[in-house]
């Protein structure tokens, strides 16, 4: 039997910011939830099922909270999966949806993803203790620093490219109402002047710690059809993992996500994506993970993705816009990270991103990643029903 295309349909996100202390965990993701049922031009009857994602629990402190997530999001009486593939769990999460759909399961799904990093300490939980991690790390950024300063070594790119990156999605983010950041009159002096966290990662070319919530609906054709927006189209979604240490690893390019974009690349009919995707939403919590995944997912050659980045071609009127919400570098509530990406990338192809609209974007890229750059999901939407 074949698959059924599947639409996304309603994409709704909260105001992303550093202490949402006006709602609980469930009034943050029934606030990305109603957004996205309005967009669907839904109720909370029309959903069949509810797919929740988020990063390890101990970012809220509190034990699968999920479960006592259901009535917040319509959900009694119906399935409810709980996703969690670390950072890059936001990306699972639709992507399982969307295969509820393709599959016939259900006809009308609602992804939901969240973080409330607030109510813990992501540094503490992300600085786990010797013999499971090397000692005198601090949080995610001293893993990945000393991936980048291979990166750096490898392509013999500036150092200058980290503060490039930052600068452009921060002032993206000025024209994205839901981010986190908006840091009105930042000038890239300012961006190269911040602190030194871990080298060569300064505090500006950093994401921040965000509580929110995105939400999104995926329906079958005829759910499509009755949507009063256009909708988005999933034309390939995919999803590699790798163990985090292994003899051989390439951190500066994981297989993993090698894989994982050729697959998504396939299923799209994508064959040369520097020309075909008209804009990517990629998940870089470090400035300089832009240049790198822009080589890992195919746009540039290896040692060329920091090139991309200084000729100005992934700025939001380049060649290749990355990132036109702001991105990862602006808004992380770690477990909606990802699915942010997707449901961003979907806005574009639905021509309803605001202010951060990309011109005539008709094929679109989300992508996610996580843990020790070991977990991958990405997809591909366009703004026509997919022929194969």
């Amino acid at each position: 039997m074949s698959r059924e295309p599947v639409a996304v349909v309603g994409i709704g996100q909260t105001k992303h910011a550093a202490a949402r202390r006006d709602v609980s965990l469930a009034g943050l993701v029934r606030e990305a939830a109603v957004r996205a049922l309005e967009d669907a031009g839904l109720s909370w009857a029309d959903t069949d099922a509810v797919v929740l994602g988020k990063a390890p629990d101990f970012f809220e402190g509190v034990m699968m909270p999920e479960l006592h997530l259901a009535d917040a999001l319509g959900a009694v009486g119906k399935p409810v999966l709980r996703v969690h593939t670390a950072g890059s769990v936001g990306g699972s999460t639709a992507l399982v949806a969307a295969d509820l759909v393709a599959a016939r399961v259900h006809r009308t799904v609602l992804a939901v993803a969240f973080e409330k990093q607030s109510e813990s300490n992501a540094m503490w939980g992300l600085s786990l203790p010797v013999p499971f991690q090397q000692p005198l790390l601090a949080g995610a950024g001293g893993f990945f620093a000393p991936h980048v300063r291979a990166y750096m070594r490898r392509s013999g790119a500036p150092a200058s490219v980290g503060s490039l990156v930052a600068y452009k999605d921060r002032r993206n983010a000025l024209k994205n109402p839901w981010a986190h950041l908006h840091e009105d009159g930042l000038t890239l002096e300012r961006v190269q002047s911040s602190p030194m966290l871990w080298d060569p990662v300064r505090y500006s070319e950093t994401c921040p710690s965000s509580d929110g919530a995105c939400a999104m609906v995926l329906t079958d054709r005829r759910g499509a059809a009755r949507a009063p927006h256009p909708p988005g189209w999933v034309h390939g979604g995919a999803m590699r993992s790798e163990p985090t240490l292994f003899a051989g690893k390439d951190f500066v390019s994981p297989r993993a996500g090698r894989d994982c974009a050729a697959e998504v690349y396939r299923q799209a009919g994508v064959t040369d994506p520097r020309r075909e995707i008209d804009a990517a939403e990629l998940y870089v919590p470090f400035s300089w993970y832009e240049p790198m995944w822009l080589e890992n997912l195919g746009f540039a050659a290896e040692g060329e993705g920091w090139k991309l980045t200084v000729s100005g071609a992934t700025e939001l009127d380049g060649e290749l816009p990355v990132n036109p919400s702001g991105g990862v570098l602006s808004t992380n509530p770690i477990g909606a990270s990802g699915l942010i990406r997707f449901a961003e990338a979907a806005l574009q192809v639905r021509g309803r991103a605001g202010e951060h609209q990309v011109d005539g974007a008709r094929k679109a890229l989300g992508h996610a990643y996580g843990g020790g750059a070991q977990f991958f999901s990405m997809w591909v939407v366009g703004d026509e029903l997919p022929t194969t």
